[in-house]
């Protein structure tokens, strides 16, 4: 079985079938129908809307009231005062959006037998393939999306000369085609329909389709033929009688450069005149050269975990790639122009899981997208603690977009009124520094690590009050009276990102040989921290007060952040590992996990215990519960992080670290991975770790450090 492919054997009936390609900036879904393929476009920085001023002007003034309100145990009147204070106005930021669709129609006799149907995603060479023959004629795609080149590159070719005739045009729109596609629809002209959008021939072998959503865009295709006519006829390519044909796509858009309608014809152009076998070539050779470094074996009947690890490390090196933008819900695969919770950026966890395989997996450069997504966050962020909290530094809430907005999304009282954003994406500031060693990358974003610090310093008056009002996302809990709350005066979360935080500051000042006035207040303040406690039902408190959750399966698992991705509870405590477990076990046993992405963050959980069986164990559940056909991790609907959530737990099953930053190899090996051999991670100071082992022993380990 081979742990590099998805294999098919009949095209994809809908999305959830459909293949995953990307280049960082374009993604593209791939149907591989018989007579009418369909490639579902998406570029990285179409998003509908422009940057715009959210900060409610009455936060200020009214966060002291809220804050009585709370100390009066008044709750419910917080929480209102709350909706109407602190909601940004208006209360939605700028969603992700796709970018066009594609539609090639081939003149296929339907009449004729179709055999021999595959179609398959190779995930170490990034490139989908279909086949199949028609009566006596076998047809050949690939379609590759190619980073050095910026295109993708859609390739088609059969076994007869003059034998390849279709018809390709863009259209911006929900996909409404029977994939069937008889015969009279191939004379169809799809044309664009109401979404934004004009496509337009700029001669007989490109079409240009144009349009404005805040962000402007254009998406070029043009067509290369060997034999046969090709033709323009409205806005469609049509070629007959070809040997095979060449199709190039480019995007570009104004978020990125003003002359973006003459990018992609120059993009166009460029990779036109280079041969296709060349343009292949340079992409393999561009993807292996990250997906090769890290390579995971074990035994036969464990093939569906590494497949998962591969395809998660694949949607990492096609979706983030230097000069893109970071990761959001969907990636580069988004088909909805109104999207499942906007497919933004939603940083309570979800952007961060995306990146927590990026660097044990050796794969840091694809972590750079999302600092470049800080740093454009961080005015915003300032200007949102000044104005919203009187406080000075950096913050964000449970949101954020293209533009980096920081003021609150949605007015939802379990989720909107958090602060913690900043603080917990700054971590990975850190994170990056441990795995690299990249003095240089530290020291350049170091300002923003303190300033995140400072604002949490300047909310709580150094450590001296708690965060309020805060919540623990996303959850309620029920206070005496059977009455369902989010509002409360210091989450446990809270306090737990804040040590890690202030840590991680303290730490990147010594590296940098740093000291301030913000260092000596960061130093007073982690001591007046409170500490991980446990309950008296020897759980770990989500909040400050015993309350009872609403929801005893809740998928958000919050106050045990410090377990993981936090480091307060280590393997070494036995007792908070004690509390950690029992509350996982009431979570899970009252419906928890229901989600992948929060499965895959239970996965990591028990990784970080040292329980490789019941991580195992919840990876079978995620692959058997929440994946979709195309091995998509499903919220539902698709939500990427699960799928970068089990690709970073099973690595941390076998790659860990001590106290003092030491590699701990095998920390959480399951029975069923008695045999296999793991090469290429990565762990703290830049170093590889290579590891085989037999029978659950170790046979022969190798660290390989930076040279």
């Amino acid at each position: 079985m081979n742990t590099d492919r998805q294999i098919f054997t009949s095209p994809a009936t809908d999305w959830n079938e459909a293949l995953p390609i990307g280049n960082g900036r374009m993604g593209a879904m791939v149907y591989g129908g018989i007579y009418t393929d369909i490639l579902q476009l998406n570029n990285d920085s179409i998003w509908y809307g422009s940057k715009r001023d959210r900060i409610n002007p009455s936060a200020l003034e009214n966060l002291p009231v809220i804050r009585r309100a709370i100390d009066e145990g008044r709750i419910a009147d917080a929480e209102d005062l709350c909706a109407l204070a602190l909601s940004g106005m208006p209360d939605t930021m700028s969603h992700y959006e796709p970018l066009a669709n594609l539609y090639i129609l081939f003149d296929i006799d339907p009449s004729l037998k179709i055999t021999g149907y595959s179609r398959d995603l190779e995930f170490c060479d990034a490139v989908a393939h279909t086949s199949f023959t028609a009566g006596e004629v076998t047809y050949k795609r690939e379609v590759f999306a190619d980073c050095p080149d910026q295109v993708i590159a859609y390739k088609v070719t059969s076994d007869k000369k003059g034998s390849v005739s279709l018809r390709t045009s863009l259209a911006r729109g929900n996909i409404t085609w029977d994939l069937r596609c008889f015969r009279e629809q191939i004379y169809r002209n799809p044309g664009y329909n109401s979404r934004v959008g004009e496509c337009v021939n700029k001669g007989d072998d490109m079409t240009l389709l144009t349009g404005d959503v805040g962000i402007a865009f254009a998406c070029c295709i043009k067509v290369i033929q060997k034999g046969g006519l090709l033709r323009s006829v409205g806005n469609t390519l049509v070629v007959e009688n070809a040997d095979e044909v060449l199709i190039l796509i480019a995007s570009d858009t104004s978020f990125y450069d003003s002359g973006y309608k003459e990018n992609v014809t120059r993009i166009i152009s460029a990779a036109a005149s280079e041969e296709y076998e060349y343009l292949k070539i340079r992409h393999t050779k561009d993807f292996r050269s990250l997906y090769d470094r890290v390579k995971l074996e074990l035994p036969d009947d464990q093939e569906d975990v590494v497949r998962l690890f591969n395809f998660g490390r694949y949607l990492m090196i096609s979706g983030s790639r230097e000069g893109s933008q970071p990761l959001n819900l969907q990636g580069i695969w988004n088909k909805d122009f109104d999207p499942m919770w906007g497919s933004k950026y939603t940083i309570n966890i979800n952007t961060q899981m995306n990146y927590w395989p990026a660097e044990i997996c050796n794969l840091s450069e694809c972590h750079i997208p999302l600092f470049d997504l800080i740093e454009r966050m961080r005015p915003n962020g300032k200007d949102a603690a000044r104005r919203m909290y009187g406080c000075d530094g950096f913050m964000a809430h449970h949101n954020t977009d293209l533009f980096g907005d920081c003021a609150p999304q949605d007015t939802c009282l379990s989720s909107t009124y958090w602060v913690m954003g900043a603080a917990w994406l700054c971590l990975h500031i850190w994170e990056h520094y441990r795995y690299t060693g990249d003095i240089a990358f530290l020291k350049e974003h170091f300002e923003t690590m303190t300033e995140a610090a400072v604002f949490l310093l300047d909310l709580t008056h150094d450590g001296e009050m708690p965060v309020y009002p805060s919540i623990s996302p996303e959850n309620e809990y029920l206070t005496s009276d059977g009455s369902a709350h989010t509002l409360c005066k210091g989450a446990k979360m809270d306090d737990q990102i804040m040590y890690e935080l202030y840590k991680s500051c303290l730490d990147a000042s010594e590296v940098l040989c740093v000291a301030n006035g913000i260092t000596d207040r960061i130093r007073k303040a982690i001591t007046r921290l409170e500490p991980v406690k446990i309950g008296s039902d020897g759980r770990i408190m989500e909040w400050r007060e015993e309350y009872t959750e609403c929801d005893m399966g809740h998928r958000h698992i919050s106050h045990l952040f410090a377990l993981c991705p936090g480091h307060m509870i280590t393997a070494d405590d036995k007792t908070l590992c004690d509390a950690a477990r029992k509350t996982l076990s009431v979570r899970l046993g009252s419906g928890g996990g229901h989600t992948g992405w929060s499965r895959a963050w239970i996965i990591n959980m028990y990784a970080a215990l040292g329980d490789g069986d019941e991580a195992l164990k919840h990876i079978d559940l995620l692959r058997d519960k929440s994946l979709l056909p195309n091995m998509f991790d499903d919220h539902p609907p698709f939500q990427i992080d699960g799928n970068f959530g089990v690709t970073s737990g099973i690595a941390r099953m076998l790659l860990q670290q001590d106290k003092d930053g030491n590699p701990v190899l095998l920390p959480a090996l399951p029975k069923a991975w008695h045999t296999g051999s793991i090469s290429g991670l990565k762990t703290f100071g830049g170093k590889t770790v290579d590891i085989m082992w037999r029978d659950g022993r170790i046979t022969g380990s190798k660290v390989t450090s930076v040279t």
